[in-house]
């Protein structure tokens, strides 16, 4: 009976410090939130360089020079944006108003990005770098790392931030097949011209706004520490100083920078595979695209019954290891589109783990980084993972721009030109093997992961902490 009695005030204790039950609706809410933001940044992602090469008739050397400086500005935005999250006070709380208050202003600067003007080199650079910024460095940015750390405001529950975690890993991905398998048909159904991208973008995002407000409208914070934390102000120094002691922060902030640079490497590199490899650039590249986050829809789906019997880094070790060696096996018929077809369904298999667990796993980092230092750094997380992924994704972009560049690729503003033999090899090259140095590295980083093991012990000595600081 006392053992019984303890269990009840135990769980009383949990649940006043925010370790709570999330409902459905809310679950889904959140991933919609990142459906909507896939719709417009997997077309970033994705078929941007394409639109700005093959439609718009800018350089590929001046498209990666955007990105790579672009990638310099947003190094700073994400951490600056952390801070200011971190200090957002209102009705709604710290970090769900954010989707509210940016949903407008991402999607203008998103159409804007295929609002090229046919003009010169010169002022298309600095156009497409003023919006570009607008569109990534300022609103995205202000949507991503309010979403990440909305979930560890939603709930401190370890079980829950995984079923947060794979609920919004499951739904991410229809944002990406939305747009992203959907333009290029639709794009050649408006007339497979500039216009007709602007047209497309303006489709996905008015199905992006609506998701974001029903997202703010379902998604409630219900964590509320103890006074004593809540108004400790914590100097920007002192918080830095912790996060960089922290090694599952960096641990965590390459396993998402992977997941993210593979969709740029594979999205990127995709479509020109299709279109100058494969010689079909249309229902090819959607068969592909469409096949692998379905794949992810499905293995996140999975990933709750596998929870029950591996652990997170386990289940995503051995993911990891699938996609490298799926990768490996493609080179044995990399110009087989029936084949690719079959390894992307494969390596997405693989891939699916590390993808709808990562956030969860960033969850488990912020209560290491509470344990450890004393110090609640929910938004700092976030918005210092969303800086690695934002570098790592640009830098790949603007590498593949430069290989391509360098191999002699030629731009064209009539959706195409023939491509010398060079620029085909680098084409196959990198699709061939960026992924497996991408999840090479995942697998080192999985080995050396230890947090799931010690984190049970975590959470019960926080809430012994915080029951000592209410009384």
């Amino acid at each position: 009976m006392e053992n019984l009695k303890q269990k009840d005030e135990t769980e009383e204790r949990l649940e006043k410090s925010g370790f709570v039950k999330i409902p459905w609706i809310s679950r889904i809410a959140y991933g919609c939130a990142d459906t909507s933001c896939n719709i417009v940044y997997g077309m970033i992602n994705t078929l941007l360089t394409l639109f700005y090469t093959d439609y718009a008739g800018i350089p590929f050397a001046t498209v990666g020079l955007v990105m790579l400086i672009s990638r310099l500005f947003d190094g700073s935005s994400d951490v600056i944006m952390g801070v200011i999250v971190n200090k957002t006070k209102s009705r709604w709380g710290k970090s769900r108003p954010w989707l509210l208050w940016m949903s407008i202003p991402y999607v203008i600067t998103s159409v804007a990005l295929f609002t090229v003007p046919q003009t010169s080199v010169t002022i298309q650079f600095w156009y497409i770098f003023v919006t570009y910024n607008l569109c990534t460095t300022i609103c995205y940015t202000a949507l991503n790392v309010p979403l990440g750390s909305l979930s560890t405001m939603m709930t401190r529950s370890s079980h829950e931030r995984d079923m947060l975690s794979v609920v919004r890993m499951a739904l991410a991905p229809v944002g990406r097949l939305i747009s992203v398998t959907f333009s290029m048909p639709i794009v050649k159904l408006f007339g497979n011209d500039r216009s007709a991208w602007v047209k497309a973008m303006i489709m996905w995002c008015a199905i992006a706004f609506v998701l974001l407000i029903f997202s703010f409208s379902k998604c409630k914070e219900n964590v509320k520490m103890p006074e004593k934390v809540s108004k400790a102000k914590v100097g920007f120094k002192k918080n830095l100083a912790a996060l960089v002691k922290n090694p599952y922060f960096w641990a965590t902030l390459i396993l998402w920078s992977i997941t993210c640079i593979h969709a740029t490497l594979v999205g990127t590199d995709m479509p020109y595979y299709c279109k100058y490899i494969f010689g079909n650039s249309t229902w090819m590249y959607s068969t592909l695209y469409l096949a692998e986050n379905l794949t992810l829809i499905g293995g996140a789906i999975i990933c709750p019954l596998l929870l029950k019997r591996f652990n997170k880094r386990d289940l995503s070790l051995a993911g990891c290891i699938l996609a490298v060696a799926a990768q490996v096996a493609f080179m044995a018929n990399a110009q087989s589109f029936e084949w690719a077809l079959f390894i992307t369904i494969l390596r997405g298999i693989g891939q699916a783990p590390l993808t709808a667990l990562v956030f969860s796993m960033m969850g488990d980092v912020i209560e290491y980084g509470y344990w450890k230092f004393n110090i609640r750094q929910d938004s700092l997380v976030f918005g210092g993972g969303s800086l690695g992924f934002k570098v790592g994704t640009g830098l790949t972009s603007a590498l593949i721009s430069m290989l391509l560049t360098s191999a002699g690729y030629i731009s064209s503003n009539a959706g195409g030109a023939v491509q010398p033999q060079a620029a085909k090899d680098m084409i196959m090259a990198i699709y061939k093997f960026g992924p497996i140095a991408i999840w090479g590295v995942a697998v080192i980083v999985l080995l050396l992961y230890k947090l799931d093991k010690i984190y049970p012990q975590i959470v019960k000595e926080l809430a012994e902490r915080e029951a000592m600081e209410m009384e």
